[in-house]
């Protein structure tokens, strides 16, 4: 890992982030928000869902709240004609694109007999396909930003056969985030930074709630500002000095000087449980 000199601020700064109208995607648009930037919400939930909160209507409102600026857009990133519209609705509103989130993801814990095709097709087309998509149509953009940034919701590449055998499909999905991010970093090297962040316990989200163990498992996660932290303190690197790394939320926290943890537990005084793909 390079030097990780901080800049100033995100103020004035253009995101355009997948997945954004809840969890991971709205608490790093929130961090973003406070310093005065602008935020694409990328998403597909138009109107409210019982078991998944939060529309990109309710998360641009919460933006503009927190001090930034919204731009709410209907968004399949499986779809490139809605990518294309995206991207260049936020360049025509903010004037350009600074950094790209790919947070959009998947999951199926299944293994290969109990993965139906259409699920496997979700989860490569919004894992693996939507980041290359999404990041294409961005880069054009950040190739003319000051400091200019991808970052990856994705783990730490591992050829270790315990993080394939039990769910292959989704691990093939998730690896092929991260192997966008090892291959354009290489590719847009000392033009754009490439990196992933990871977070090194389960956070609390609507997957976690609705498909990996409900209230139990939620109990012993961290709330998503732990990875809201680690993003900003990414984003706001100098983009020479800071790519091609994949990031783990809490060690990177650590490196910066955080030491209270405690504070990103969804409950006081719980024990957070690992997340996948991290020994």
């Amino acid at each position: 890992m390079r030097s990780l000199r901080p800049m100033s601020t995100l103020k004035g700064k253009t995101l355009f982030i997948s997945g954004a109208s809840r969890g991971i995607g709205l608490a790093i648009a929130l961090r973003a928000a406070r310093d005065g930037a602008n935020v694409a919400v990328a998403a597909k939930t138009t109107e409210p869902h019982p078991k998944l909160p939060g529309t990109i209507f309710t998360a641009a409102e919460e933006i503009e709240k927190a001090g930034g600026k919204a731009l709410p857009l209907v968004c399949d990133i499986r779809s490139e004609e809605q990518v294309l519209a995206a991207v260049q609705k936020t360049v025509e509103t903010f004037g350009g694109i600074d950094v790209c989130i790919n947070n959009a993801s998947a999951i199926s814990l299944t293994g290969t007999l109990a993965t139906p095709m259409k699920r496997y097709d979700l989860m490569h087309g919004i894992n693996t396909r939507g980041t290359f998509l999404v990041s294409k149509a961005c880069l054009p953009h950040l190739l003319r930003a000051e400091n200019p940034h991808i970052l990856n919701n994705s783990p730490p590449l591992s050829m270790q056969p315990k993080w394939f055998g039990p769910h292959v499909a989704y691990t093939m999905a998730k690896y092929g985030m991260s192997l966008c991010v090892l291959g354009m970093a290489e590719e847009f090297k000392g033009r754009v930074a490439v990196n992933a962040l990871w977070p090194r316990t389960v956070i609390a989200t609507s997957a976690v709630q609705n498909l990996l163990g409900g209230d139990q498992t939620m109990n012993h996660s961290r709330k998503p500002d732990i990875m809201a932290d680690a993003a900003y303190a990414i984003l706001t690197k100098p983009f020479k000095d800071c790519t091609g790394n994949f990031f783990v939320d809490e060690d990177l926290l650590r490196k910066e000087g955080v030491t209270d943890f405690d504070k990103y537990l969804l409950v006081p005084g719980a024990e957070p449980t690992q997340d996948f793909f991290l020994d």
